[in-house]
């Protein structure tokens, strides 16, 4: 149980979020240094093994400065249910808070932050191996939009939950439509999870968040984005695993197959990465709660300590100064 002894505030929990590229890594790794937090990845990508940089994965060198969790979990075959997500979150979350320790769960995926934070009771509905290979064929021929499509005429609710290109939560919506006759929303119901919770975002202009993801982008094929796709391919990986069709991995997937050249590839990369975003913000603004930070705003690390001591109710002995997000600048402030 974790408890301030000046607090009566039992079982806090930090969630930062905001778009890809906004900056949510280097901020969690301060804060979790500043709070001594243990990090919780809410990245449905980051699970895998050997996909590395298009994910954004934290480098080994910052992993070894504070324990992360949930990276680095399954192989890019294996299937990983939002409910699997859940449970052992939530158990990660109780064994940091028995520690003694912050946890603080950082992450774009608004499907992994919200079934936290509202506590989704998931159904139990057993996966049909023949008919999630038959979706999952279908994805790779039709495109996962065409199946998020059927998705919206059967069951709109489900479909406002899940962004378009998630074709694995796509294709488990459709599934337990098809097992069971019964709507996914309607056996989706909430209980309200044992913590204190603190919803923070980061957030950038538009036109600026767009030029820091493009710039990573480019950054990320300097890294060996090519030859990580390779090898991924070359150990027996389909291009038509879901995983592999997320960003980043499906367009250099094209370019090798000879499909496009290398600067298509990247255009489309860039131009899937701008739609995420846009998809991700659509997300957000359904949740009021989300304290929102801009990220170029000066001392944006000071900022939001501020408001997770005040959350906890550290009082004023707690050292908050800045330990100097690098990817921090000026500009000015606008939740777009």
């Amino acid at each position: 149980m974790f408890q301030n002894p000046k607090s009566n505030l039992q079982n806090p929990l930090i969630l930062l979020t905001g778009p890809t590229a906004v900056g949510k890594s280097t901020l969690a790794l301060a804060l979790a240094q500043k709070f001594e937090a243990e990090i919780i990845s809410a990245d449905s990508r980051q699970l895998y093994r050997g996909m590395d940089i298009a994910t954004a994965k934290p480098s080994p060198v910052e992993m070894a400065l504070v324990p992360h969790h949930l990276i680095d979990l399954i192989s890019p075959d294996e299937d990983f249910t939002l409910a699997a997500f859940q449970a052992q979150a939530y158990a990660l979350i109780n064994a940091i808070l028995e520690r003694q320790r912050l946890p603080l769960v950082v992450g774009g995926t608004l499907l992994y932050i919200n079934a936290l934070a509202e506590g989704w009771q998931i159904p139990q509905v057993e996966p049909s191996l023949e008919l999630r290979q038959a979706l999952e064929e279908e994805a790779a021929q039709r495109g996962p939009e065409a199946l998020y499509e059927e998705l919206k005429q059967i069951d709109p609710e489900a479909a406002a939950r899940i962004i378009s290109n998630n074709t694995r939560r796509i294709i488990r919506a459709l599934e337990v439509y098809r097992t069971t006759g019964r709507l996914f929303s309607e056996v989706q119901g909430k209980s309200k999870p044992p913590y204190h919770i603190l919803k923070l975002g980061l957030t950038l202009e538009r036109p600026l968040l767009y030029q820091r993801a493009d710039e990573r982008i480019e950054n990320m094929f300097e890294r060996g984005l090519i030859s990580e796709v390779e090898n991924l391919l070359a150990v027996g990986y389909s291009a038509t695993l879901p995983a592999m069709t997320s960003l980043g991995y499906s367009q250099v997937a094209a370019y090798l197959r000879g499909e496009m050249s290398l600067p298509e590839a990247k255009e489309k990369m860039k131009f899937a990465t701008h739609r995420y975003i846009r998809q991700q913000y659509t997300w957000f603004r359904r949740d009021p709660e989300i304290l929102w930070f801009d990220a170029t705003e000066a001392d944006l690390e000071l900022k939001v300590s501020q408001k997770i001591a005040e959350f906890l109710n550290f009082g004023e002995d707690k050292d908050l100064q800045s330990t100097k997000i690098v990817e921090v600048v000026s500009g000015p402030r606008k939740f777009d």
